[in-house]
């Protein structure tokens, strides 16, 4: 390894660190306040966020809603390719403040409507990531890898540190992985974001917090994809 790509792995293990470590005590009480405030949330909300992330999944695996692209990675090197991520990652994040802003903004059906939106940001830029760091998402396999990366995101405790190993074995196991469990997969998601994004519904406070949480949320997803592609790159033969 050259001298970026020693900071980069560094930077994986402080990000590992961070992104297993145990909820704290605020969290836990929280997350038990959320789980039974959301026994208040009107049906049809709960309903739109399900079908919304069944059709997403259902988008993603089949292709039918994403456009695969081009391998971008020729001939640059790690740190090239994490720059334009970066950059991919705050053009999508301003993306996902204006739309969240907006839609906060106009009440609940527009409210309704940020979930798919929000959804298919996030998405396409997995397939940008991807092919940024020279992975082809026109292969299933690949497919199946960026919704690891999104539940590695947006999960529970238990369920990041089971995606984290199958992340960081992804080339030897991904024969394993044939489908997605979008029931398991809608569920923690639901769970992970249904307090912050339930406020957004809220008049008055709407706007503000549908851009501070899109801000969040694509924050989320850009580091975690950034650094499970590098763990892919920095552990393959090439690098042993």
């Amino acid at each position: 390894m050259n001298e970026y790509e020693l900071k980069a792995w560094k930077e994986i293990e402080d990000w590992k660190r961070q992104i297993l470590k145990r909820s704290g005590l605020l969290s836990r009480v929280s997350k038990k306040v959320q789980t039974k405030m959301n026994s208040y949330i009107p049906e049809k909300v709960q309903n739109a966020i399900t079908v919304a992330i069944k059709n997403m999944v259902r988008a993603t695996l089949t292709g039918s809603h994403f456009t695969t692209k081009k391998n971008q990675s020729y001939g640059l090197t790690l740190e090239e390719k994490d720059q334009r991520v970066k950059e991919k990652m705050e053009t999508y994040r301003k993306t996902a403040i204006i739309e969240g802003a907006g839609t906060g903004a106009g009440g609940l059906l527009l409210g309704l409507a940020d979930f798919p939106l929000l959804l298919s940001i996030k998405i396409k830029f997995l397939f940008d990531a991807a092919a940024v760091y020279g992975f082809d998402t026109s292969k299933y396999e690949e497919r199946i890898f960026l919704l690891q990366i999104f539940r590695l995101a947006f999960s529970s405790d238990h369920v990041r540190r089971e995606t984290m190993k199958i992340i960081e074995t992804w080339d030897s196991r991904k024969n394993e992985f044939h489908d997605m469990d979008w029931t398991e997969f809608q569920m923690e998601y639901r769970d992970y974001i249904d307090f912050a994004k339930m406020m957004q519904l809220v008049p008055g406070i709407g706007a503000a917090v549908g851009a501070y949480v899109n801000n969040n949320l694509l924050d989320q997803l850009g580091k975690a994809a950034m650094n499970c592609y590098r763990i892919r790159i920095l552990t393959a033969p090439a690098y042993s």
